[in-house]
């Protein structure tokens, strides 16, 4: 009985002050990769107030350098700061790879962004898979069409994706407008 009174304080706590300390954003999610970069952008002036508006794909051409295409990247995303006036930038974190020469390749991809973030003043966090499927479904172990089903379900809208990419960047920057307020006031 104590036990349950303490949560019940605890969680109403816990919503007064997401309630105080949300503050509003234009949020560039990221599922970063060199040949293909998923991306979606929000607005949230609080976590039940989500709008989704815009998401794709940024891809690279094989034959070009790590350079040639880390710099595709790059002028992709200062264009999407730039047209969307983004204050918030939130990235999925590396979370396992079996292929060393390909992770490597990806944390580059992951280091330019950073390195953008940091060059246009963006707040920035990461969240892991785990942490995207728990907030989006309830389940960390979710697949993949589950996380989709809820995300079609949550935001009301016939979503039409392109790649796994870009519906994981879409994942991460709605999951991430529901956190921002307990990651933000850290």
């Amino acid at each position: 009985m104590v036990h349950s009174a303490w949560f019940m304080v605890h969680c109403t706590l816990y919503f007064v002050l997401r309630t105080l300390y949300y503050y509003p954003m234009i949020l560039l999610s990221i599922d970063p990769g060199y040949d293909k970069t998923g991306y979606a952008v929000f607005a949230s002036d609080h976590p039940s107030a989500i709008s989704f508006i815009s998401s794709g794909l940024i891809k690279t051409n094989p034959h070009q350098s790590l350079v040639e295409r880390l710099k595709v990247i790059q002028d992709n995303i200062i264009e999407i700061i730039k047209q969307e006036n983004i204050d918030t930038m939130v990235m999925e974190q590396l979370f396992f790879f079996k292929n060393a020469k390909t992770v490597i390749a990806v944390a580059q991809a992951q280091g330019s962004v950073i390195a953008l973030a940091a060059q246009y003043n963006l707040r920035f966090d990461f969240l892991t898979p785990l942490q995207i499927k728990q907030i989006v479904t309830g389940d960390g172990r979710a697949d993949k069409r589950a996380v989709w089903k809820m995300l079609t379900l949550q935001l009301g809208e016939t979503l039409q994706v392109r790649d796994d990419d870009e519906s994981d960047a879409i994942a991460c920057g709605y999951a991430y407008c529901h956190v921002a307020p307990t990651r933000m006031a850290r």
